[in-house]
């Protein structure tokens, strides 16, 4: 039943792993989808931004396009004015109002060019600081990109570093579970048999018990026969009446003390994880020691708590040495547990440590108070905690002189009587209970503390991680100091009771009586193992009254139990030889029946064939029957006169002389061998049939197995290539849509580009036209002049 205990608290623990880390694995499932949505919003970004600079590339190469149309339509309207210019000089002789009507058109031209210019510098500067604006856009984004990029990476192999930890965690417990299964079926075949055996016991030991009930009523009747005293009326010899080795007693002190242990070994892992991680917030809070040094003060604090390993630990080796010192075979009482006064020096020396460093655990606290961002709610938080941590020092102490006093029995004989240490006892689980409270309290404040903390805007994230660790180790510290204080409660009677006392009195049991004790039962396991062999003549008095109740409670140990489940067994496997030794018999019974039948039958035809034939045969015929009768009376006689001794190869057996003996004892060999060989032959097809079974079964598995393998390696591989395929498929529609866009974008762009071109030349040829009739109308008037 053990094994099976220790099988299911493994099992517990890594059931508690698997749903840490699977807790764990989705946390940072969240944390990556989240970071691929954020690249997936900024790859959007990144795609807008693209097509935004598309469209400012595509409005650039329009304007350069207008810009060369501008530069052309300058230098055609230059050309123009030049030649009107030359006109004009060889028409300045001619008279004054063309030369004004050219200055005119030449103002104009000069008026439209200076615009245009305006209007090209203007437009320069715009393309100029939009390209350099886009560019550092561009530069930013393409850096945030990169850093993403880096982060999805390094959070993709964290992933996949945690799913393979993962998957492999989750092999090995489902190999452990199928295991743990096998194992439980073993156990549960196992214990149907030993629950049968049990039975089988229990009924054997009703029948001893009836069977020493007699006894017990027969020594009891010569005792008050022969034996006219009772030692236990007289307290003079009361130093005879050393107590029976309580069994039961020792089981439950090995019981108790196991369960025990587990509990102080939660307690000592949650201490240490306490001291190591308030050491750990002392380097970082109020002062960074990575950034500025601390005082001196919290230096020499953490230095102290640097040490905490070497007062807690030897608590749990102590303890450990004690419950290995409680065995099935020792006798556990307060006057005989040394190992205690370890436990309880250890114990002294870890609650001097409490008390040495107490008062540096107040000035850090007070250091915290007089930082610069420390609010009036966290100064009301650690005065709350120092009022706590002097509660749990103050209940350590009382610990300590409580455990002290329970280990004074074992140093000093006859320290404590038993109503104090009953007493003691009971503070002691007031005790551990106050200590459960005083921890509550320290806990709850030191959340509310943190809570405090979290709010305040210089809080780091390593002072955050060490504050979670830390409350971590209070709850722990919190729930350990509750079981020990529930499981003290629950034995309290059995740790206040008396499990060793003499007969007829009260005093507690001393280490003289306890080696006596074992003395007696050494002899009672050693008188109940040589049961066969000869008994002595005669045991003296005075040590017949010693052992006289191991005697009668010798029935609860456990050597003569198994003796007597050999005994069974062995009249069992007798019991089964007899009965096949029966069976045969009556098998051949049966043929020997039948051959007297068969005779039988032939007499009687013999004896109707004379009386059927002459009647001289008659008296020859009834002569022979006579004989025949004769002999068959004759033959129980002769049995039981001489019997002959009949050995073979299959075994011994004793038969009667008859007339027909050989055929008998050749009939009788014959059976007996085809009777084994026919069991041989059932059971060798059995075991050929199951190894085949077995074997096909094995093969099939393996197939099995091997084809899962397969089939997963196909899965992963095809979910892969599915995978692929739909990012290729995304790709491919973000690619597109794209490009419909840009195309859309390009075609609206050129659809102006060609109207204000078509305006363009309408203006252009507009002009050209009334150019050139002012100057055929200027030429006219020239002429007529």
């Amino acid at each position: 039943m053990a094994n099976v205990t220790d099988l299911q608290t493994k099992y517990s623990k890594l059931a508690q792993e698997y749903s840490k880390l699977r807790a764990q694995n989705q946390v940072l499932k969240k944390a990556v989808v989240d970071e691929q949505a954020s690249s997936a919003s900024l790859k959007e970004q990144l795609k807008q931004r693209d097509q935004s600079l598309r469209k400012q590339e595509q409005e650039m190469d329009s304007l350069s396009f207008r810009n060369q149309q501008l530069a052309k339509r300058v230098e055609l309207l230059q050309e123009e004015l030049a030649a009107s210019e030359a006109k004009g000089k060889k028409g300045k002789t001619k008279g004054d109002s063309p030369s004004q009507h050219g200055q005119q058109t030449q103002s104009v031209f000069d008026e439209d060019l200076q615009k245009k210019i305006e209007e090209n510098e203007r437009l320069h500067i715009q393309f100029y600081e939009a390209d350099e604006q886009h560019k550092r856009q561009e530069a930013e984004l393409r850096a945030q990109l990169d850093e993403l990029e880096k982060d999805s990476e390094q959070h993709q192999a964290v992933v996949d570093g945690l799913t393979t930890k993962y998957m492999a965690t989750i092999e090995r417990l489902q190999s452990d579970k199928a295991r743990l299964e096998v194992k439980a079926q073993t156990l549960e075949r196992e214990a149907k048999e030993c629950r049968m055996r049990t039975d089988e016991c229990q009924q054997q030991l009703r029948q001893c018990q009836s069977e020493l009930n007699k006894q017990v009523k027969q020594s009891s009747s010569v005792i008050q026969e022969k034996v006219p005293f009772n030692d236990t009326k007289f307290s003079d010899y009361n130093s005879l009446n050393v107590p029976p080795h309580n069994r039961r007693h020792q089981l439950k002190a090995r019981d108790v003390a196991g369960q025990a242990l587990s509990f102080i070994q939660d307690l000592i892992a949650a201490l240490l994880n306490f001291h190591s991680y308030t050491e750990q917030r002392v380097h970082i809070y109020p002062r960074d020691s990575s950034i500025e040094p601390i005082s001196p003060l919290n230096q020499k604090f953490s230095q102290y708590l640097h040490e905490n390993a070497a007062y807690v630990r030897p608590l749990e080796d102590s303890f450990l040495q004690l419950h290995q010192s409680i065995t099935e075979d020792t006798v556990t009482v307060l006057e005989t547990v040394v190992k205690l006064k370890s436990f309880a020096d250890n114990f002294c020396s870890y609650t001097h440590f409490l008390q040495k460093i107490l008062p540096y655990q107040l000035k850090s606290l007070e250091e915290e108070c007089e930082a610069s961002l420390c609010t009036a709610a966290l100064t009301v938080k650690n005065q709350e905690l120092q009022t706590d941590m002097k509660r749990v020092t103050s209940v350590f102490e009382k610990l300590q002189n409580y455990i002290n006093l329970l280990a004074l029995p074992s140093v000093q004989q006859d320290a404590m009587p038993l109503s104090s240490t009953s007493a003691v006892f009971t503070q002691l689980a007031a005790c551990l209970h106050s200590l459960h409270d005083a921890i509550k309290e320290m806990s709850k404040h030191y959340n509310q503390k943190a809570g405090l903390e979290k709010e305040l805007p210089t809080i780091t994230q390593k002072l955050s991680t060490t504050t979670e660790c830390l409350l971590g180790s209070l709850g722990s510290l919190t729930s350990s100091t509750g079981k020990i204080a529930t499981f003290f409660s629950n034995n309290l009677d059995f740790f206040t009771s008396s499990g060793y006392s003499p007969r007829g009195s009260t005093v507690t049991l001393n280490p003289l009586q306890a080696e006596t004790m074992l003395a007696n039962k050494k002899k009672a396991a050693a008188y109940i193992h040589a049961i066969k062999k000869p008994r002595p003549q005669s045991v003296p008095h005075r040590e017949a009254l010693s052992n006289r109740r191991i005697l009668t409670s010798s029935t609860e140990s456990r050597e003569g139990l198994t003796q007597q489940v050999q005994q069974s067994q062995e009249k069992i496997a007798r019991l089964e030889q007899e009965k096949e030794h029966w069976l045969l018999e009556a098998q051949l019974g049966k043929v020997r029946l039948e051959k007297e039948n068969q005779r039988i039958g032939d007499l009687e035809a013999q004896l109707a064939a004379a009386l059927g034939g002459s009647p001289n045969s008659q008296p020859a015929a009834t002569s022979t029957l006579a004989q025949s009768h004769e002999e068959a009376e004759a033959e129980p006689k002769a049995a039981v006169k001489e019997t002959t001794l009949c050995t073979s190869l299959v075994g011994m057996l004793c038969t009667t002389p008859t007339i027909e003996h050989v055929g008998d004892e050749e009939s009788r060999e014959q059976l007996i061998k085809t009777h084994y060989m026919t069991r041989v032959g059932e059971l060798t097809t059995q075991l050929q049939i199951s190894d085949s079974k077995s074997v096909h079964f094995h093969s099939e598995c393996r197939a099995l197995a091997k084809r899962l393998a397969i089939a997963e390696k196909s899965r992963e591989t095809l979910s892969e290539e599915v995978k692929m395929a739909n990012q290729n498929i995304t790709r491919l529609q973000d690619e597109l849509t794209t490009t419909k866009r840009s195309y859309e974008d390009q075609l609206s762009m050129m659809s102006d580009h060609l109207c204000s071109m078509n305006e363009t030349l309408t203006k252009q040829r507009e002009e050209i036209d009334t150019l050139k009739l002012g100057n055929k109308g200027n030429a006219k008037k020239n002429k007529g002049r």
